[in-house]
């Protein structure tokens, strides 16, 4: 049975290394992982005032990862942290208190950087701020992935043997996870 799977870019910018590898993961996904690339472009600011009435962007956001089985989220690390338009979906998808949308989906988290640290305090702090409004989270094996300046070509293509067998380790490792949260 294949696990339907939302893959949160966490990047705005339109040549993204993190929208880059969220396609590169959901063209090499095994049968059993679907991958639905998810980006941020349209999603309003949380503003807890609105929650009485949420905007539609709130709505389709949620409803397509309650829609799902499990999330990976692929980030960059800004400032040693997560990029503020992450942050803001998750706060939109995981409210009203205590009705988050990821509440009991597998989660995995795929952090990026040009440089040598692959974004490891961004998936730091995505690992801290997740318990209690998700499921599992996907401790083994974790994935920070560096230099990814040279990992795509002009049409957004793996251009590397190595980085594309990263890539496809993580999902088989992903995919096993998430079906052993079935049992």
């Amino acid at each position: 049975m294949t696990s339907n799977v939302v893959v949160i870019v966490g990047s705005l910018r339109k040549e993204a290394f993190s929208l880059k590898i969220a396609n590169a993961l959901a063209k090499s996904a095994p049968a059993s992982l679907k991958l639905d690339v998810a980006t941020l472009y349209d999603i309003s600011f949380f503003n807890q005032d609105l929650e009485a009435n949420p905007p539609a962007d709130w709505l389709s956001f949620r409803e397509k990862i309650k829609a799902s089985d499990a999330v990976i989220f692929v980030t960059p690390e800004y400032n040693r942290s997560i990029p503020g338009a992450l942050k803001n979906a998750i706060d939109v998808a995981s409210r009203p208190y205590g009705k988050s949308s990821f509440l009991g989906k597998p989660v995995g988290i795929v952090s990026n950087s040009p440089g040598p640290l692959g974004g490891v305090s961004a998936a730091m702090d995505l690992k801290k701020l997740l318990p209690g409004i998700a499921g599992p989270i996907m401790g083994q094996p974790e994935i920070y992935l560096t230099q990814v300046g040279n990992s795509f070509d002009e049409n957004g293509e793996v251009t590397s043997e190595g980085f594309q067998k990263v890539l496809d380790q993580y999902l088989a490792a992903f995919a096993a996870f998430v079906e052993k949260q079935k049992i």
